[in-house]
């Protein structure tokens, strides 16, 4: 009897363990999913002044469900339905295919994603990458069809320099690497490196702005974000850059236009928004 006892209580520590563990990856996963990754940013309808809000001020009972839409020379692509619906969304999609989407830009079916800069998530770590899958399990179904993709030439995976593989845990202690790390997975040189005849100039333009984007806020231009004291942020205090992250304004008040994502940046924690500025003080000035 007491070692029949003995079994149940062994089992129902290891189940409340893993359900804990459950919850803690689900917490990361939330953090990452409506912080420092920006997923609504593309996922989520949008209007003029981002996303698309109730009277409360609420993010109206369609996020995730499917987007922004994009209409380029190589492609013609909406972001996709990313709720748990079966049949429009991804809850049919295992664990292993969500990863493989993520890090690779291949979707179950075997055709490559366009937009979504899944070269910019290689370098996440494997629990960071459990973590998303962790949340995105928990958002409810929400049934809206996108139009198929149109891909007018082979989709490219570019990574970054220095994302070409996973990090470790360990790797995140230093404040420098972390820092790059999280300004890597929230696109920071996606968006901040122009685009050259062969792709985005990592090489020779890191940080130094000017790709535009188009949408419902007309169009807007990226800002240098490298060490130039004249062009760049090299003359922001910290404070100054935190606040262009977090609350969309540049150093002289104005305001910042989308897809610039301070809305979700403002869930950034202090320390790793105190990374991020460590990082971005090492990107060489470029004019």
């Amino acid at each position: 009897m007491m070692r029949s006892g003995l079994v149940a209580l062994i089992a129902g520590v290891a189940m409340a363990t893993t359900a804990s563990a459950q919850s803690d990856l689900v917490k990361r996963g939330d953090y990452l999913v409506n912080g420092i990754l920006i997923c609504g940013n593309c996922h989520t309808p949008r209007g003029p002044a981002g996303e698309i809000m109730d009277p409360a001020g609420e993010i109206m009972h369609r996020a995730f469900s499917g987007g922004q839409s994009f209409d380029e020379p190589s492609f013609k692509v909406t972001a996709p339905n990313i709720t748990q619906d079966k049949e429009t969304g991804i809850g049919n999609y295992t664990d292993g295919e969500l990863k493989r989407v993520l890090r690779k830009g291949i979707k179950r079916n075997g055709v490559p994603v366009a937009v979504m800069p899944s070269g910019f998530y290689e370098i996440m770590t494997d629990r960071d990458l459990d973590a998303v899958v962790a949340y995105l399990r928990t958002i409810k179904p929400i049934r809206n069809a996108v139009p198929d993709p149109i891909y007018r030439v082979a989709q490219e995976h570019p990574i970054p320099p220095g994302g070409e593989r996973p990090y470790t845990e360990a790797m995140l202690s230093d404040e420098v690497k972390r820092g790059f790390y999280l300004a890597t997975i929230a696109l920071c040189m996606e968006c901040h490196t122009p685009m050259g005849p062969h792709g985005r100039e990592f090489a020779s333009k890191l940080g130094a702005g000017g790709l535009e984007f188009q949408g419902p806020w007309g169009i807007s231009v990226s800002r240098n974000i490298t060490g130039s004291k004249i062009k760049g942020i090299g003359g922001w205090t910290d404070d100054e850059i935190k606040r262009a992250i977090t609350q969309g304004v540049s150093k002289d008040g104005s305001m910042l236009k989308p897809p610039m994502s301070f809305r979700y940046y403002a869930n950034v924690s202090t320390a790793d928004l105190d990374a991020i500025v460590a990082y971005l003080r090492t990107v060489p000035p470029k004019e």
